[in-house]
């Protein structure tokens, strides 16, 4: 076959993933906290943002059992982002007076109808290929695109009298700075303090730091032994034992009994009463004693100084009971942004406007402003899709408990509310919803499934998580449960469920083993019983 050029035209259709689109999504992962820092960022840089004057009434939805999805498209979501702030009549003019608007924008309606095209185009199908490859090689400067530099809040701010906090490193570096006075320790000094972590200890193996300071190992222990008589007790210690044992000299207690029970920590982690009492040559009222002085030490010295502070959990949806029996799902207006597009400075300036580079910025800005409005009203929209449906497949949960928690995956929820599965992926990471029950994760929700031994419905694999649980919690020592044994009780409740499965689920939750825990009970039936011969001597 010969060949030969040629030209064809061809008519096809693709999807295009711009910066603003990207962006668009973007939204619908970030936390509460995220998104309203980037709003701020946007509110500082484009001019025809404002802030709403009113409170918006919040996104409401009622969840179910004749109507469950009405909710997620009642109205009143965003009602500060209507886009009819102008005067009518201003904006006619301004319409009139001015083509090059009409020219490079078209009309709101026609924005609008973009915006929602493309973004159910983006939410219900998945993209191509190219189309995610696209998204992919150009995410890394989609929030340049929209985000500009750090926002400057002109209110009054009181926190920025509060004193730092003191961390650990600058507290060592103020006693270093006294206890060192020659300065190749105190550069030595120096480099071991930076390679302590946040709870206090150093590497065990000092080595490499010898070689980067090209000091020999007896320097370098020297500058140690210096640095653990710091404070706190215990700090630069390079394992858990010589962590305690640090405390222990420090409180003149580290003698020969006690030196063998802090080197043998296994031991008194497994609750091996009787070889420790072997090993550190003493009764069994001794040991008591010692194991107590061991718990009143701190593992972890260094949290004293600089620990981050835990973050309140703002959720982002509520789910109250309703009136009817079912279920109340309303969005949290007080992590909404609430913005508006001032269309009516945007109105005055196209009358006075004439450069072309000043027409395309403000342009530009009017453009990015519509999406980004548009992009939160389709963020709060779908949030309260997603958590309509989980609250409607889970209702048992809110009902009666984390033991009729449901086998739920993304699938399930994407092919209800008609959306793919990466939008309920990024609507479920950084959600929270508080519940009559407490404030979860939108993921928490979404758990495996475990087959049924009669051939019934799946079990939940967080239901059955809590069953291992309730029947360890409900043991004696008389009747310690072996994972074997855990088995045979669920297989009996119809979960069909394998040995290692129940160990994994047992691992999970931190709750040892049946020897370890019989161990445990043990040796708390013992502290208790010396106890209250402690008490009896006493009072005599």
């Amino acid at each position: 076959m010969a060949l030969s050029q040629r030209l064809e035209f061809r008519q096809s259709q693709s999807l295009v993933m711009t910066p603003q689109l990207m962006q668009a999504i973007k939204l619908l992962q970030l936390s509460n906290l995220d998104l309203v820092a980037f709003v701020e960022e946007e509110l500082e840089r484009n001019p025809l943002l404002e802030r709403a004057s009113e409170d918006d009434a919040p996104v409401r939805g009622e969840s179910g059992a004749e109507a469950p999805s009405g909710a997620a498209e009642a109205d009143g979501a965003f009602d500060g982002t209507d886009f009819s702030h102008a005067e009518p009549g201003d904006q006619a003019a301004g319409e009139a007076s001015d083509d090059w608007i009409s020219r490079d924008l078209g009309s709101r309606a026609e924005m609008e109808q973009t915006f929602d095209t493309t973004m159910e185009n983006v939410f219900s199908e998945e993209p191509s290929e190219t189309a995610t490859r696209a998204a992919q090689d150009a995410a890394p400067s989609a929030y340049t695109e929209w985000g500009g530099g750090a926002s400057n809040d002109e209110d009054y701010n009181l926190e920025a009298f509060v004193a730092a906090e003191l961390s650990l490193q600058d507290h060592l570096t103020e006693q270093l700075s006294v206890s060192a006075t020659d300065a190749s320790q105190r550069m030595t000094g120096k480099y071991l303090i930076d390679l302590v972590d946040e709870a206090g200890y150093l590497p065990a193996d000092l080595g490499q730091a010898a070689d980067k300071l090209g000091a020999s190992n007896e320097a370098v222990e020297s500058v140690l032994k210096v640095l653990q008589s710091f404070d706190p007790p215990g700090v630069c210690a390079r394992s858990l034992s010589e962590c305690l044992a640090i405390q222990l000299r420090e409180r003149d207690r580290y003698d020969p009994a006690m030196q063998a029970l802090v080197e043998h920590l296994d031991l008194l982690a497994k609750r091996d009463i009787a070889t420790l009492r072997k090993l550190c040559g003493v009764d069994d009222d001794d040991i008591v004693d010692m194991i107590n002085e061991i718990r009143r030490l701190d593992p972890k010295p260094g949290l004293k100084y600089g620990s981050s502070r835990a973050q309140t959990v703002v959720p982002d949806v509520y789910v109250r009971p309703g009136p009817d029996g079912g279920w109340l799902v309303e969005l949290n207006s007080d992590t909404l942004p609430k913005v508006l597009v001032n269309q009516s400075y945007y109105t005055q300036l196209s009358k006075t406007l004439r450069k072309d580079g000043d027409k395309s910025y403000f342009t530009d800005c009017l453009q990015n402003a519509t999406w980004l409005v548009r992009a939160l009203d389709q963020r709060a929209r779908t949030i309260l899709k997603v958590a309509t449906e989980i609250v409607r497949q889970q209702d048992g949960f809110f009902t009666q408990g984390v033991a009729h928690l449901r086998p739920l995956n993304l699938k399930a929820v994407a092919d209800a509310i008609q959306m793919h599965e990466s939008t309920v992926s990024r609507v479920t990471a950084n959600k929270y919803m508080a519940t009559n029950r407490g404030i979860f994760e939108l993921k928490y929700f979404f758990t495996a499934s475990i087959a049924s031994a009669d051939g019934g419905e799946a079990h939940s694999a967080e239901a059955v998580r809590h069953r291992i649980k309730q029947l360890i919690d409900a043991e004696d020592m008389a009747s310690v449960l072996s994972d074997d044994t855990l088995v045979e009780r669920l297989r009996a409740e119809g979960i069909d469920i394998a040995r290692r499965t129940v160990a994994k689920y047992r691992e999970a939750m931190r709750i040892p083993s049946s020897v370890q825990r019989r161990r445990d009970k043990q040796y708390a039936i013992g502290n208790h019983a010396n106890n209250d011969r402690s008490r009896d001597t006493a009072t005599a």
